[in-house]
């Protein structure tokens, strides 16, 4: 995304820390939980979140660190086909 629209720091700043907040929630939900999104079982909403804590964390901006959502991270990529699709088969 090299438009204009897409490099104004200060947006970027914003969607990042707005990004972050909802991992803030997510690692919240993942602590009550204390293994997936909706309790000890995966389900179809693991799928999605996995999808978008992947992206959060291979894009490249600060991000604060929240032990839940890691070891969410690491029991999702000890699946098969979460590592194969959702990481795209990176360690």
């Amino acid at each position: 995304r090299q438009s204009p629209a897409h490099t104004d720091p200060a947006a970027i700043k914003a969607s990042a820390g707005q990004w972050n907040r909802h991992m803030a929630m997510l690692d919240a939900q993942l602590q009550r939980t204390g293994a997936y999104a909706a309790g000890t079982a995966f389900t179809l909403a693991d799928v999605v979140l996995g999808l978008s804590v992947n992206r959060w964390f291979m894009t490249p901006f600060e991000r604060p660190s929240f032990p839940h959502v890691e070891a969410y991270y690491e029991r999702l990529s000890a699946r098969p086909a979460f590592l194969r699709h959702g990481r795209n088969g990176i360690e």
